[in-house]
């Protein structure tokens, strides 16, 4: 018998089903940033000034001598250059006003979106490069930016780098470690380099590695990775990965970042960064030149390194 029923496939008019929403599953997590302070700078240079004790020593006088002669250190006096950061958006006439799905205007979608965009590239500028204030660079110019020093360059007391690698940055924001032999991260040599911080006066509560090194630190044994693999028999899962390192100095919580650099691990005391803004994040309307409309969105900022010591770094790592 023929079908005689119309069905779906010859029909001429049917609407299409667009779901009323974007989904993007871009990461837009700026650990780095989230975790450090925030700050001003009022000028394109921004400085501050960093001080030590000096050592401990066994302190002891004659009775009744005279007091001895004042011995006094001046602070140190260091800084960085503020970095602009821009994205910019330009929809037509018609484009704005078209009923399109998934946002009721695709200028503020696009802000919205450039304002993540704009937010991911400070992070990966901050971690995920690796580049200083080499002389005649970062100051800038009529025809090149000003560039800020990534926390790579402000780390240098305790910097760990690969044989043949040469000596560890100044950690004054004014070089970067060269590149040396890798090695694979071991539960040895993140614990050097924590205790080295301990020893400098630091106090670190953070690692920040890619997603490489992470799995590293997962697969440690022994009694640093106290979140590592067991299994939780009521809900059935098998858990393997490790949130937090138990050093002979204290536990750190061990957060991953997408953007960071693949063959560096940090070991920050958070409290002892800063991301400041000279020009904190804003929309500029552009000039209108015909039918369209066009906003800048821009933020200018730097890192401040309040003291380098308080933090470590491991290089050099193997990254496969």
């Amino acid at each position: 018998m023929a079908n005689t029923t119309f069905e779906t496939y010859g029909t001429v008019g049917i609407r299409e089903d667009l779901a009323d929403i974007i989904y993007n599953i871009a990461p837009t997590d700026t650990p780095f940033i989230s975790n450090v302070g925030k700050g001003s700078a009022s000028g394109t240079y921004h400085e501050w000034q960093t001080d030590d004790l000096s050592a401990a020593t066994d302190n002891k006088v004659n009775e009744g001598v005279a007091a001895p002669a004042a011995e006094s250190s001046a602070t140190a006096r260091v800084g960085n250059y503020t970095q602009i950061a821009s994205k910019t958006v330009s929809v037509s006439g018609s484009n704005e006003v078209a009923d399109a799905a998934g946002r009721s205007s695709q200028m503020a979608y696009q802000l919205a979106k450039k304002g993540m965009e704009l937010k991911r590239d400070m992070e990966k500028t901050l971690v995920g490069t690796d580049k200083a204030q080499s002389a005649g660079v970062a100051a800038g110019g009529s025809q090149a930016p000003r560039e800020l020093g990534s926390v790579t360059s402000w780390i240098g007391t305790n910097c760990s780098v690969g044989a043949t690698a040469g000596a560890a940055p100044t950690g004054d924001g004014t070089d970067i470690a060269t590149s040396g032999d890798e090695r694979v991260l071991t539960d040895t040599l993140l614990n050097g380099v924590i205790e080295d911080v301990w020893q400098s006066g630091g106090n670190p509560s953070m690692i920040m590695c890619g997603a490489f090194q992470k799995s590293k630190i997962t697969d440690f044994t022994g009694n640093s990775a106290t979140a590592r693999k067991f299994t939780d028999a009521e809900s059935k899962k098998f858990i393997n990965a490790v949130d937090v390192y138990v050093s002979d100095y204290g536990e750190l919580n061990v957060v991953p970042n997408r953007l960071m650099l693949t063959d560096t691990l940090l070991v920050l005391q958070p409290d002892m960064w800063s991301v400041d803004t000279y020009r904190d994040f804003q929309t500029k309307d552009l000039a209108v030149t015909g039918d369209f409309e066009s906003k800048q969105l821009l933020v200018e900022y730097t890192l401040t390194s309040k003291n380098e010591a308080a933090s470590g770094a491991i290089r050099d790592l193997t990254t496969a």
